[in-house]
């Protein structure tokens, strides 16, 4: 039986390469768009977490975006070590934009996603 890892993660990878298109196309708010998306996606999975986390800071960098980039070393810390203990706050889109103890509404299409992908287990 697949993880909950397995199958989320093609969901994901579509968000993290819809991320890139639209960076690559010169969108970058988009793109960010995407990765919170990504971030809804894969808080459950600590390496997904985690790995939004990451590509966030890397956002942030090329975007020249400090605060962003500070708020993502606190955010990479937090998902490494609080998610596997499941203590994420669902729907939060992880941007330093928001609190990152903030649980927000999932938006209906990632609901479905996800929770096809947790009632499988």
């Amino acid at each position: 039986m697949k993880s909950f890892y397995n199958r989320i993660k093609p969901y994901w990878d579509r968000e993290v390469a819809s991320a890139a298109e639209a960076e690559a196309g010169g969108d970058p708010m988009r793109a960010f768009e995407h990765l919170e998306r990504a971030h809804v996606l894969g808080q459950n999975s600590t390496w997904l977490h985690t790995r939004t986390h990451i590509l966030m800071m890397r956002w942030g960098m090329r975007q020249k975006q400090r605060r962003e980039v500070a708020g993502q070393i606190f955010r990479i810390f937090g998902a490494a070590t609080k998610t596997p203990f499941g203590l994420i706050p669902a729907g939060n889109t992880g941007g330093a934009n928001v609190s990152p103890f903030r649980t927000m509404s999932i938006p209906p299409d990632l609901q479905l996603v996800m929770g096809a992908a947790q009632s499988a287990e």
